[in-house]
């Protein structure tokens, strides 16, 4: 496999909402909502598309993490809000956007594994996309449902990964530009206890 670099490859966030994060089961929700928020920070400091979008924010679902907007204030002010769309990749502006990136490669978390995240990759992947799915920036009710939506996007095509590695794919060497702005998003990640 090669590796994705900042050059080639766009985060897309999807749906890390107030109400949706509620929704989670199979993980901690802090841990979900500080590896979400690192892959913002990451794309942000590394100049990387980053394309973020909600769905039925006047519903359960709520509004966005509010963080996005002071960590990505352009992205969050531009972000698709779809209309109960499941798969983003089926809305035109959020496909749209993707496009616009020009890119091959994609990095994609949504808050709820099984739903908002399985998706927009099996469809990014028959798109021809290279497709790395963030599995520790979502989760999903349960932990079966959650083995089971990464067990059949993996088998798809897409690789599985966590926020540490995919960081650490993008930097290569904390001596490179990418890994001196990478170093401390990564540093705030690691367990104080």
């Amino acid at each position: 496999m090669v590796l994705f670099t900042p050059d080639d490859t766009a985060i897309l966030l999807i749906d890390h909402q107030l109400g949706t994060m509620s929704w989670i089961g199979s993980a901690d929700h802090d841990e979900v909502k500080a590896n979400a928020l690192a892959l913002a920070k990451a794309a942000v400091a590394l100049d990387m598309p980053l394309i973020l979008t909600t769905s039925l924010e006047d519903h359960a679902q709520g509004p966005l993490l509010p963080e996005l907007a002071e960590i990505a204030p352009k992205q969050f002010e531009e972000r698709i809000q779809r209309t109960g769309v499941v798969d983003a990749m089926d809305d035109p502006a959020f496909a749209a956007a993707v496009k616009a990136t020009d890119r091959p490669n994609l990095i994609i978390a949504g808050v709820t594994n099984d739903v908002c995240t399985v998706y927009p990759t099996l469809t990014a992947l028959q798109q021809g996309y290279r497709v790395q799915v963030i599995a520790d920036a979502g989760g999903s009710m349960t932990k079966p449902a959650d083995d089971i939506a990464l067990r059949r996007m993996e088998k798809a095509g897409a690789e599985i990964a966590s926020t540490n590695m995919i960081l650490t794919q993008l930097a290569r060497s904390w001596s490179s530009p990418a890994g001196q702005r990478l170093l401390p998003i990564v540093g705030a990640l690691i367990p104080t206890s």
